[in-house]
């Protein structure tokens, strides 16, 4: 089994920055695509980056040049640095984490993840 837990989120102005981090535990073979997901209230979720590797990545459109997805695997730990945010951005913040048959994008989060964190909240005031 694969546990998956964010820590990072809170209350923010428009402009500011924050950074999400996911430590994982389990065997790291179960999971090389690793990502975040996001849900607006009101709105279906979303995904919003992917990461493989070290350095293969894939962004939603709406956060490409303001959220940078990285990884510390001596850590197990994904991180979401998000710079720049907007109201728009506020949502909980899922990680989540699988090994698919599919490429690691974001065109297909919803289809790449078995394993799955309890989410943080990210607000965002204008």
């Amino acid at each position: 089994q694969v546990q998956l837990a964010e820590s990072g989120g809170g209350s923010v102005q428009a402009g500011g920055s924050l950074r999400l981090s996911c430590a994982a535990s389990g065997y790291p073979g179960n999971y090389n695509c690793m990502g975040w997901v996001r849900q607006a209230p009101g709105k279906e979720r979303e995904g919003v980056a992917t990461i493989e590797g070290h350095s293969d990545t894939t962004y939603v459109d709406s956060v490409k040049g303001r959220f940078t997805i990285s990884r510390d695997s001596a850590k197990s730990t994904v991180y979401l640095q998000m710079d720049s945010l907007q109201a728009e951005d506020t949502a909980v913040y899922y990680c989540a984490a699988g090994s698919p048959n599919l490429p690691c994008s974001v065109t297909w989060w919803f289809k790449l993840y078995n394993y799955w964190g309890q989410g943080t909240q990210v607000t965002v005031s204008s």
